[in-house]
């Protein structure tokens, strides 16, 4: 998009995606929140759980695109719909918490309850830092990854189906991420007895949570992480791939298959410590040449959606300025 000179940025970007998927959020910290999942929900081995989810992602990477896509658009809607049913009914039988919520997490944020710095700048610092990385976590905005399935798509308009994906951001976080954070808190007001200090994570706060719901609501939490965290699996390996076809050819994408599936029994071995640092820095590098791609292509980009908008019909492709020129 930016002509041959940069083609050392697209390498860079290349082989920080492959770090991502391998290494990162594609793979380490996905089988970290599967396993500790199914052992705190049924006692099984996480040992027993990676082979299990190495098998079920070898069986879809190895089909393909479609393959990836006929499974993710079977259970991803349901799941998210009935994930979030599950946050407002717990929501509603907390309503009247719901104020003091939003005052708690703005509070937490710009106070000494936010991190140990023990003064404002270092708190505030901390909470952006995390904030800013545990967003581009949930929703990868700004690291490129979205683009690489998004250019596979049927269209016959390249700026809709890039309105489209950016809707991503909006449903995972402003949505989904959202109303986890609510219902935590206020399940955590509302139920001072639940032991915080025998918490050591994100899925163990949640699952205290969705425990108020007798029976259903742990079961649907347990398979809206695995269901989660097993499409978010077989994306990156697809990104992955992209990516190590771009370095190394077609012929290199079996190889990377196999590599992918292989660091999937690793999962339950990386301390989670390990699994965030790795999953931020590669992240970190991954985004780098990708926003300075976005900076300089801003103005094409600017001009092409706004003939876009301005004719919402039109399909006709010669009127759409290439990005190879």
């Amino acid at each position: 998009g930016m002509g041959q000179k940069w083609k050392p940025l697209a390498i860079f970007f290349a082989i920080s995606g492959i770090l991502v998927a391998l290494l990162g959020i594609g793979t380490f910290s996905q089988v970290n929140s599967i396993t500790d999942a199914v052992n705190s929900s049924f006692g099984i081995s996480p040992k027993i759980v990676a082979v299990i989810l190495a098998v079920l992602v070898a069986l879809v990477v190895f089909g393909g695109l479609q393959s990836i896509s006929n499974v993710s658009t079977k259970i991803v809607p349901f799941m998210t719909v009935a994930y979030i049913v599950i946050c407002l009914v717990i929501l509603v039988s907390s309503y009247n918490l719901i104020p003091q919520t939003f005052a708690l997490i703005f509070k937490g944020a710009f106070t000494g309850q936010a991190a140990a710095g023990g003064f404002l700048g270092a708190t505030v610092a901390m909470a952006i830092r995390n904030g800013i990385a545990r967003g581009v976590f949930s929703n990868e905005s700004g690291l490129g990854s979205a683009p690489l399935v998004a250019a596979a798509a049927k269209t016959k308009n390249p700026v809709r189906q890039a309105l489209i994906s950016a809707t991503g951001t909006f449903w995972d976080t402003v949505v989904v991420c959202l109303i986890t954070g609510i219902t935590l808190v206020t399940t955590i007001m509302k139920n001072p007895e639940i032991n915080m200090s025998s918490i050591q994570n994100g899925g163990q706060m949640t699952t205290a949570a969705f425990s108020q719901i007798p029976v259903l609501g742990s079961i649907i939490l347990v398979f809206g992480i695995i269901t989660f965290a097993y499409t978010t699996v077989l994306g990156w390996s697809y990104y992955g791939e992209r990516c190590a076809e771009y370095l190394f050819g077609k012929r290199a994408t079996i190889f990377f298959k196999i590599i992918f599936v292989f660091v999937i029994l690793l999962g339950p071995v990386i301390e989670l410590d390990i699994v965030w640092s790795l999953s931020d820095i590669f992240n970190a590098l991954m985004a780098v040449p990708n926003i300075i791609a976005l900076v300089f292509t801003s103005g094409l980009i600017a001009k092409e959606t706004k003939k876009w908008l301005n004719n919402l019909e039109g399909t006709d492709d010669t009127e759409i300025s290439t990005l190879d020129k």
